[in-house]
């Protein structure tokens, strides 16, 4: 009778917490949390790793971030698990599905951490929607000691080398001086009048702006009262562009359009970051390859290699850690009916048949890769090297 190899098992001890993991899902699904308040989701992402041995730990002052560690192998591995909802649409993101199958693939590990000399880590990472969670650990340490870091993302389609956008956003306020709007409108600063401004600077800007460059935003604060000439208005923006260089030109660029709304109406403007900035996603191209084999061996059909740089999926938090080592962060495509993240219709289709699927499949394919990380010698030693080289 064959020895089961350890990419086997794995894939059986995915298998075998089926149940759990669909559960999972569903349980962090029906319960919506939303950046830096995930408490429920954070105890149920944490509660199977705990009673199969995980010493668990906070990070920092995140209440619901942590790591969960188990074995002691020298080739350090993360799992990056996400639980936040959106407002008003709950997980139509999917980040139920992030949570379960890290969960498994961190399960799985823990089998064959001591054969193949690994330490595996469950991080949970709050606020990727808001907040920038894994930016905030990686300041704090959190990967100070990891060597490569896996995630998965459900989407409409499968992609193994999965790219994003950068990302910044800002609130922009203005200051400006109430009076009667009728009565003596001439003695107020109307500061949604800089908000006007500051909008039709922005809509003229996007003809020139660069491909691949984009902006977005929202009216947080237009005044209170039609008959006051408002003192106070708020807008919030988020800039995006195809890497880090070409974020700092259109940041450069869209400051000139929130002073534009200060200088044509008197106001005092503020502009402050939200939340840190978001890098683009730098996949691993050997454990982009493993995952695509793995796609493949599975039965799915991921998007042919030369067309994924043009298929970027917004902007995520994880493109900061894998900025620093080697990581990967592919789609696993669930049925949504033609609806993409973001959607409600997303958010129905989070735990359908096919997201429960893509938690078990998207659990074995990352526990897989990992293992076929860990017993290659020449990757164990790439990694390893360029840690070493991090930590020094």
């Amino acid at each position: 009778m064959p020895i089961a190899t350890a990419s086997t098992c794995v894939e059986d001890a995915v298998n075998s917490r089926r149940g759990d993991l669909v559960e999972l899902s569903h349980a962090i699904h029906a319960e919506p949390e939303l950046a830096f308040a995930e408490h429920r989701s954070c105890a149920k992402t944490k509660a199977l790793v705990a009673e199969r041995g995980f010493e668990i730990s906070a990070v920092a002052d995140l209440d619901t971030a942590f790591r969960a560690v188990f074995g002691g192998g020298p080739l350090v591995v993360g799992i990056c698990a996400e639980y936040d909802a959106l407002p008003g649409i709950g997980h139509a993101c999917g980040h139920n599905i992030i949570a379960a199958s890290a969960v498994g693939t961190a399960l799985a590990l823990a089998d064959v951490a001591d054969t193949l000399g690994l330490t595996v880590v469950l991080l949970g990472t709050p606020a990727e929607e808001l907040g920038g969670g894994k930016a905030l650990m990686l300041d704090a340490g959190a990967f100070d000691d990891i060597a490569a870091t896996v995630m998965l993302h459900p989407g409409p389609i499968d992609i193994a080398a999965a790219r994003s956008l950068a990302l910044s956003e800002v609130t922009i306020g203005y200051t400006g001086r109430e009076s009667h709007a009728a009565v003596a409108p001439y003695l107020g600063i109307n500061a949604a009048d800089a908000v006007t401004v500051t909008q039709v600077a922005i809509g003229l800007l996007r003809q020139q702006l660069v491909p691949g460059q984009m902006v977005h935003g929202i009216v947080t604060d237009g005044g209170q009262a039609s008959n006051v000439i408002p003192a106070h208005a708020e807008l919030r923006y988020t800039m995006r562009a195809t890497n880090s260089e070409s974020l700092r030109e259109l940041e450069s660029r869209m400051a000139g359009c929130f002073a534009a709304g200060a200088v044509a109406t008197g106001c005092e403007h503020v502009v402050a970051e939200t939340a840190p900035a978001y890098a683009e996603l730098s996949p691993d191209p050997w454990l982009a390859e493993m995952v695509r084999a793995e796609m493949v061996r599975i039965g799915r059909s991921p998007v042919p290699a030369e067309l994924e740089p043009t298929l970027p999926l917004g902007s995520t938090d994880m493109g900061n850690v894998t900025q620093v080592m080697p990581g990967i962060h592919p789609i696993v495509g669930i049925d949504a009916g033609g609806a993409s993240i973001h959607q409600p219709e997303f958010t129905a289709a989070a735990v359908n048949a096919s997201a429960d699927a893509a938690v078990v499949e998207g659990a074995i394919m990352l526990a897989r890769t990992v293992v076929a990380l860990a017993e290659s010698d020449v990757e164990r030693s790439r990694v390893l090297e360029q840690w070493q080289r991090r930590a020094s």
